[in-house]
């Protein structure tokens, strides 16, 4: 077993150490064919435009038809395999009633073969094939090997596929190919299309570690091009500063401090003063940093990893060249990366940025953070964009979904046009409605709330007329910093958050560390971060950070009385009267201080399984509750919304999610306690009609939805809407479901607007 995984392993890495597919499935059937003994080794990959099997790569076998090689779907015994997606083993092929020879191959003296599907992710993309002289089956052992193999194989097969390898295998330009998608997740919504502009683009891994003859003049080098970046992190910072607060600023702050650190640039030195120069040295020493990030569990803390990188990237390149020129960028610039950071935004005019995509990262990275605060589409982890050979293609960019898209044919790409022109008329349109109330034509009012974190999020509500703060994410501004805010500092950041919205009411949700979320201060380390340390579990822990962040709510409210209180993770009710203890503790000590606090409201976020069940007992201790509809899908569908390769299983109109949410609203109100929502869902205008269907008694959003939900939802009569509840319910599919919701609303007359068409015909 131990030398199979070994064996295993072993091919793996030199497969995907290959250039491209051509080579890289050179290697695997020789590797396979040495590994096994046997005489034959093959792989055919299923080649969509043909509808036919191609034959890839051999060892054995005549390398003549090597891409040339077609077989039909349903012919031979390739294409039983690909029919029934299982391995087939047979002593002699030529027995079995599905056999077709084909002439130019050379396999007359051949008797045993087996065959093994390539999936990936419910796709198959081929099928790998070995075969021997010997008329005998094999074994167990080798039947696995094989299977294990091909499992191995697929993801590099889906990224070839991807990035156009196997169709320029076939003599096809990779640019030929129409429609090409990659896969990732949503960073800042919205659709945009444009020019790809690749930017840094230097590699540390190819710089090699080369001995230097002069090293105080490469050390001079180095300090030389560590001034000029910090030049331009500044230059950067002071470039976005009319688009960012002071909190969004900070992350320039954190990069002038790598620079400032000492203890990197001392190491290269080190390197450069032994004999090499600072190029290689620089390298050496980023990777080598990076590298001990990578390893870690924390989600933040590999970020920062990324930020290194970047960091070294930029000196490097000052190191390696002379050329202060700029470069000219297009009209509608889409930056694209391996790992984008803020720094790179201050290097582009904004006006001229219409989207970002990278290659690595999450809806947690900084640029993500930073991109929504701008309102730039922004996709994030896509694994399989072929970076390199990106720049200067035009990409569509869908943030809603995670998309990204190249190659559109003309039918397709006006799809995405249309998108675009109606966004940009609807958004003009809609301004109109910001004063007016959110009230459907039977006069049922939904008040609409916000979602905040970042202080430009405050401007953007206020200018969309929103009702209040359904969620104030406290935990951002900790994330700004690189240490605990003191409670002066938190005061004063609750006082503006107040303040801008008095007397219409702010929840703030205490801080909401652990699972995608982490301070670079305070880092948590599991291996199942999701299901461990987080929300309130964290503070209950450690009331020495609740006690200040409460201290800190109650003070800034102080005279405005707007606050509400919202406690995240509670999954049991020992937690929810620990807090409120410790809330009313606070409170106690305030007022014996002098001050004028009045007792605020204390609510409880809905979203882990567990509270679905407590819901009264919730009830009967707090003064509202409000689902976290993201988690609480997450949790209850078993899916990291996080993570491309499950992205499609993540579904708010699944049964579960949806049958949860109106349990959730009927037990509050039979007790009497209000139940608000916040999240993606809620943003949704079909979903807000369903959840104000259901019940909810305030809808809290992205302020770039609020406007769009707010038309759709003056177009409707809530008597109508009621009873679509039933009939969305009464369904076994999520696609059924939102089906049967456009259906009635196309029916109703009623456009949800072009970002939430159905886009399943352009993939």
């Amino acid at each position: 077993m131990d030398a199979m995984l070994k064996t295993l392993k072993r091919i793996v890495q030199e497969v995907n150490a290959a250039p491209d597919l051509n080579a890289a499935m050179a290697k695997l059937v020789l590797r396979i064919q040495q590994s096994m003994s046997v005489q034959v080794c093959s792989a055919f990959l299923w080649d969509k435009s043909v509808e036919r099997y191609r034959l890839m790569a051999t060892e054995g076998l005549n390398k003549n038809d090597v891409g040339t090689l077609l077989l039909e779907k349903n012919k031979g015994i390739v294409g039983l395999v690909g029919r029934r997606e299982e391995p087939v083993n047979l002593a002699n092929a030529s027995d079995h009633p599905s056999f077709h020879y084909v002439h130019s191959l050379g396999e007359e003296s051949l008797k045993a073969f087996m065959a093994a599907p390539i999936i990936h992710q419910k796709k198959l993309l081929g099928i790998l094939v070995v075969q021997r002289t010997e008329a005998r089956a094999f074994d167990e052992a080798e039947e696995a090997f094989l299977v294990t193999m091909g499992a191995q194989l697929a993801g590099v097969i889906a990224h070839a596929q991807a990035t156009g390898g196997m169709k320029a295998m076939a003599g096809k330009s990779a640019d030929s190919i129409e429609n090409i998608r990659f896969d990732g997740v949503a960073g800042a919504p919205g659709v945009a299309i444009g020019q790809a502009v690749v930017v840094g683009g230097t590699e540390l891994e190819d710089v090699p570690l080369y001995a230097c003859k002069d090293p105080q003049r490469e050390v001079s080098k180095l300090k030389a091009a560590f001034e000029r970046v910090r030049e331009d992190i500044k230059q950067a910072g002071k470039a976005l500063q009319d688009q960012l607060q002071p909190e969004e600023q900070a992350l320039f702050g954190a990069y002038l401090n790598m620079l400032e650190d000492s203890t990197l640039g001392d190491e290269v030195a080190r390197r450069i003063n032994e004999g090499y120069a600072a190029s290689g040295s620089l390298a050496a020493v980023v990777m080598e940093y990076s590298s001990q990030f990578d390893a870690m569990d924390d989600p933040y803390l590999r970020e920062r990893g990324a930020d290194i990188r970047d960091m070294g990237r930029r000196v490097l390149s000052y190191l390696e060249s002379n050329d202060d020129e700029t470069r000219e960028l297009p009209e509608r610039a889409i930056l694209v990366g391996d790992e984008l950071t803020p720094a790179i935004l201050g290097q582009i005019s904004e006006n001229r940025i219409v989207g970002i995509v990278s290659r690595q990262g999450s809806s947690n990275s900084h640029i993500a953070i930073i991109a929504r605060a701008m309102g730039i589409p922004t996709v994030m982890g896509l694994v399989d964009m072929p970076v390199k050979v990106m720049d200067g293609k035009q990409l569509v960019v869908d943030g809603y979904r995670g998309h990204l898209y190249h190659n559109l044919t003309a039918e397709k790409l006006s799809y995405f046009e249309a998108i675009v022109v109606e966004e940009e008329e609807s958004a003009a349109d809609l301004e109109r409605l910001k004063d007016l109330p959110c009230e459907t034509l039977d006069g049922y009012n939904v008040p609409l709330l916000v979602n905040t974190g970042l202080l430009t999020d405050v401007v953007r509500s206020q200018d969309r007329g929103a009702d209040g703060v359904g969620l104030y994410r406290t935990e951002v501004p900790f994330m700004m910093r690189e240490r605990f805010p003191t409670e002066r500092e938190q005061i004063e950041i609750y006082r503006e958050q107040l303040q801008a919205f008095a007397p219409r009411k702010v929840t703030m949700r205490t801080l909401d560390i652990g699972g995608d979320k982490s301070l670079p201060y305070f880092p948590i380390e599991e291996q199942n971060p999701f299901l461990g340390w987080r929300g309130i579990r964290v503070t209950l822990d450690h009331p020495e950070i609740f006690l200040i962040q409460v201290r800190a709510m109650l003070r800034a409210s102080e005279g405005l009385d707007n606050l509400r209180i919202l406690l995240p993770m509670v999954s049991s009710t020992t937690e929810l009267e620990e807090a409120s203890h410790l809330i009313h503790r606070v409170e106690h000590e305030l007022q014996s201080e002098g001050y004028d606090i009045k007792t605020p409201e204390v609510g409880v976020m809905i979203e882990v399984p567990a509270a679905l069940y407590q819901i009264r007992d919730y009830a009967s201790r707090v003064d509202f509750l409000s689902v976290g509809s993201n988690d609480l899908t997450q949790y209850l569908l078993a899916v990291d919304r996080n993570n491309p390769r499950v992205a499609d299983l993540y579904d708010t109109f699944h049964p579960s999610v949806l049958k949860a949410l109106k349990h959730i609203v009927d037990e509050a109100h039979a007790y009497g306690v209000s139940v608000t929502i916040c999240g993606e869902f809620a943003g949704d205008p079909a979903g807000a009609i369903l959840l104000s269907a259901m019940g909810f008694d305030g809808l809290s959003m992205s302020a770039s939805s609020l406007l769009r939900v707010k038309s759709v939802l003056r177009q409707i009569d809530m008597t109508w809407a009621r009873p679509l509840v039933d009939e969305v319910l009464n369904n076994d599919s999520p696609l059924i479901a939102r089906s049967v919701l456009d259906y009635a609303l196309k029916r109703y007359g009623v456009s949800v607007g072009p970002n939430y068409k159905d886009q399943n015909h352009i993939d």
